[in-house]
């Protein structure tokens, strides 16, 4: 297997995870928190999915889904239209409400799907081109890519704790 196979691989993990803890489940319980302050799962999902749109079309040199696709506006969310839940306060996270299980998936399934194209392109020489410079050492796309799998998975991750936990009450 080679790199773009690996990393499709791991945004498929992704996917498969993310669906898992969102199917089926009405709008109360997506937009539930365990205490006043915890993250819901539309807010766990939706901000992976912002993070993985913001930080792939600008590796791939793209316009956002968010942007392009018009998702923005079917949100409706009253946050900035750039907002991807980076510092988010428990207010801001609890603004974060969706009426649909399809609304979630239907963004987090075009940024997946976009992601998917762009990974699957790619070549090992890819990896190695600096994409963010402000750091010390500079990111490259390879180190960009695996850092957005990690908070892919670790984010789908809790939403699927806390769909257990609902599940459980």
């Amino acid at each position: 297997m080679n790199s773009a196979g690996i990393l499709a691989d791991a945004f498929e993990r992704v996917h498969e995870v993310v669906h898992a803890a969102v199917e089926g489940l009405p709008a109360e319980d997506l937009n539930a928190r365990l205490d006043d302050d915890a993250n819901s799962i539309a807010w766990l999902v939706w901000h992976l999915t912002r993070v993985q749109d913001d930080h792939v079309a600008d590796a791939a040199g793209t316009e956002q889904v968010w942007f392009a696709q018009d998702w923005a506006s079917r949100f409706e969310l009253p946050l900035e239209k750039g907002s991807t839940g980076y510092g988010h306060s428990s207010a801001q996270v609890g603004s974060v409400r969706v009426a649909s299980a399809d609304l979630l998936l239907g963004y987090f399934d075009a940024v997946s799907g976009q992601t998917l194209d762009f990974v699957r392109g790619l070549d090992g020489r890819a990896l190695d081109r600096v994409v963010d410079d402000s750091w010390s050492p500079p990111v490259t796309l390879g180190v960009r890519l695996i850092s957005v799998v990690a908070d892919d998975l670790q984010h789908a991750g809790q939403a699927a704790f806390v769909r257990g936990a609902l599940e459980r009450r």
